[in-house]
């Protein structure tokens, strides 16, 4: 049974930082690519961050480029989200997923598996 937990979330001021973790059970994690998506209240979710299976090519929205880093240690099964520079805008359920694609992708439906989500709350 494939499962994905995040941890990390929580309530910061802005101009802070978290970092996020997921970490990964039931799946070779090194063959899949890993996304992070995030859900604020009364909006879908959106594209947040992506790495490929090796952790050599990243891809961000345009709205956290330059604030968060995506990154993997296939070692320890965990994908990260390095969150800087947060902003009140930036509050929401982030989700990882994971993709056997392998590749990179923003596509929501390529994603097979999700894990629950974590809260992030920004404070202005």
């Amino acid at each position: 049974q494939v499962q994905l937990v995040e941890s990390g979330g929580g309530l910061v001021q802005a101009g802070g930082s978290l970092r996020l973790s997921c970490a990964r059970s039931g799946l070779t994690f090194s063959n899949y690519a890993m996304g992070w998506f995030r859900q604020a209240p009364g909006k879908e979710r959106a594209f947040v961050a992506a790495i490929n299976w090796s952790g050599s090519y990243t891809m961000y929205a345009d709205s956290v480029k330059g604030r968060f880093t995506i990154s993997r240690d296939n070692a320890k099964n965990t994908v990260y989200l390095q969150m800087n520079s947060l902003k009140p805008e930036d509050t929401a359920v982030y989700y990882c997923a994971a993709t056997a694609g392998m590749l990179a992708t923003t596509a929501m439906p390529q994603y097979d598996y999700w894990g629950q989500g974590t809260q992030v709350t920004v404070s202005s």
